[in-house]
């Protein structure tokens, strides 16, 4: 299963070439993964990713320009590994439904559960892990397959 979020484009989002800046892409990632752990994981277990996280790797493969339009750009999110104490969550920044099917970024980041009172990385919890696992499809790698 994938985790889909509209993401609207805002002006300020291009760049001097007129097209969406490379760095605002992660913004875009950023939004649809808080969107997943803070409000889908929260609903399904309040005390998953309470206690923070933080992003310990970024890879990103850009396909495709996207310039500005009023209609949203749709980001898909899914799991593709989940372990002890990270996740990996692959992602496709692509154009919602009918209105084609061009993918203009693949992306993946790994994750970490932190926990913000002993400042330091922790562990998932079971519940976390159970969240993550219907999102899990390690056949499916997006920006490995860029």
């Amino acid at each position: 299963m994938r985790h889909t979020f509209p993401c609207p484009l805002r002006w300020s989002d291009m760049d001097s070439f007129g097209h969406v800046n490379n760095v605002v892409f992660l913004r875009y990632l950023e939004e649809a993964r808080i969107d997943f752990m803070f409000r889908l994981a929260r609903q399904a277990a309040s005390g998953a990713f309470t206690g923070g996280s933080v992003v310990a790797r970024h890879e990103i493969s850009y396909l495709r320009p996207l310039v500005h339009r009023h209609e949203p750009v749709v980001v898909e999110l899914w799991v593709t590994k989940v372990g002890a104490a990270s996740l990996t969550v692959e992602y496709e920044v692509k154009d919602g439904p009918g209105e084609g099917d061009t993918v203009y970024v693949r992306a993946s980041t790994v994750v970490v559960p932190y926990d913000l009172e002993r400042e330091r990385p922790r562990r998932l919890s079971d519940e976390e892990k159970a969240f993550l696992k219907e999102y899990l499809d390690d056949s499916a790698t997006g920006a490995a397959a860029a």
